[in-house]
């Protein structure tokens, strides 16, 4: 998104941690076995069994320590311990979470060597992760940065004539600081950041810009607005006939044209150059043939009107929300991304995601939830400190699973992978004595 130079000087400052802004380039450089050592792969990959799930637990727990509600040791949650997450609860459903890795991030945020959960129902989907993942490992890993973070809220006001509009934003504008103050008061972690204002005939939007610390920030924002709109209607001089709290001009929970120009969430970008050697070999294609697909493809998106054009990043988004208890209904805004993929001058590819609208926590709301939790505590971005660094895993993801889907179908196996790895024989076979049984019955 276009910026003001203010802005670009605070978001510079902020990631070099107030150092030389030219040790960000060491920290996104690419991390080579030699100078690290690849972690091991995720034990008995596509084995389907209770022992083979039960491998995989205890690669984790190793790691992390006690994995009981993931591996189902754990009894069901305590129906008062959701009150906030649900009303009329009535039970848990159980959705299988798979896992990725290790995923090499060279991020500003995430920095190492990672194991991702994602939980998902469309088999081949995490196999093609894992693909992914490994292949940018193998490359010395995705150079990774979060940048801006804020999340908005946008009031409406309505007046009986254009003039009123017009009298009560210039008032509002010139009454910022104040309202710095009074979001203050509402919460001890987020920030106003900007005031932005809409005009259109009698109606007034104002478009409120927050951090939110390391809270995906939805009600934040919502609290924080509320508060803000009781303080400007008492003191207004020209009283509006009506207000709402939400005009439909934020981009909650939707996908719009502001996306590339208001990150609303957090925008993460990852990036990584695949050696030919690597391409040919692991993906059975060439940088050549994977740059004609994405421009195919890139131009079959801007024909479709397309808001952000890839070839599947809202299978990432989802996967990693619904493990880690993100508000799954956020992927609408968050999976608007953009891809572009090209040959380097050392005939190599070169592959960037951008995802601009992250709505993403990792405090509060849905990463309370037991298995949330763990998930959380498996990438290590549980609690304070953890928001960006998610974004930047999540980014990275997102460039795995763009690199794995464009090689198998330059490649010619995206139908075949989907037909090995994405039905399941034992119900087939059941089916299939369903039928003869019916049939010897006639």
């Amino acid at each position: 998104m276009p910026i003001s130079h203010e802005k670009a000087l605070e978001i510079a400052h902020r990631l070099s941690r107030g150092g030389d802004v030219s040790a960000v380039s060491d920290r996104l450089a690419p991390t080579s076995a030699e100078s690290r050592p690849f972690p091991p792969s995720v034990p008995a990959a596509r084995d389907h069994t209770a022992e083979g799930a039960a491998q995989r637990i205890r690669f984790l727990e190793e790691r992390v320590g006690p994995l009981p509600h993931l591996s189902g040791r754990a009894d069901p949650p305590d129906p008062a311990s959701l009150e906030g997450n649900i009303e009329n609860f009535i039970g848990m459903v159980s959705i299988p979470t798979g896992l990725i890795g290790p995923l090499r991030i060279n991020g500003l945020h995430a920095h190492g060597d990672f194991y991702v959960p994602l939980t998902t129902t469309e088999g081949a989907l995490v196999a093609s992760y894992g693909r992914g993942a490994r292949l940018l490992t193998l490359s010395g890993g995705a150079a990774c940065a979060t940048t801006i973070e804020q999340v908005q809220r946008a009031p409406g006001f309505v007046f009986a004539t254009m003039a009123g509009a017009i009298r009560f934003a210039a008032w509002a504008v010139g009454e910022f600081d104040r309202l710095c103050e009074v979001a203050a008061r509402r919460t001890r972690h987020g920030k106003l950041l900007n005031l932005r204002v809409q005009i259109q005939a009698n109606h007034v939007y104002l478009i409120f810009d927050f951090h939110t610390g390391d809270a995906a920030g939805q009600n934040m924002v919502t609290f924080c607005t509320a508060a803000i709109c009781e303080d400007l209607i008492a003191r207004t001089p020209i009283t509006p006939e009506y207000w709402v709290l939400e005009s439909n001009m934020s981009g909650d929970k939707k996908g719009t044209a502001l996306s590339f120009f208001e990150t609303r969430g957090r925008h993460a970008t990852a990036e990584v150059v695949v050696p030919r050697k690597l391409v040919e070999s692991r993906l059975r294609a060439t940088p050549d043939r994977i740059a004609d697909y994405w421009r195919m493809s890139f131009v079959g998106g801007v024909q479709t009107g397309s808001i952000g054009v890839s070839g599947h990043i809202a299978n990432a988004v989802t996967g990693i929300f619904l493990a880690c208890g993100q508000d799954a209904a956020c992927v609408s805004e968050a999976s608007v991304g953009l891809l572009r993929m090209e040959v380097t001058s050392a005939g190599d590819l070169y592959a960037t995601v951008t995802l601009p609208n992250l709505i993403i926590g990792t405090v509060g709301g849905g990463t309370r939830l037991p298995s949330a939790t763990e998930c959380l505590r498996i990438v290590d971005c549980l609690g304070e400190g953890g928001a960006a660094k998610l974004a930047e895993i999540t980014a990275a993801v997102a460039l795995a699973g763009e690199i794995s889907i464009a090689g198998a179908m330059c490649a010619g196996e995206f139908a075949r992978a989907h037909a090995k790895l994405g039905r399941c024989p034992a119900q087939e076979d059941r089916s299939a004595e369903g039928v003869d049984a019916r049939a010897s019955e006639r």
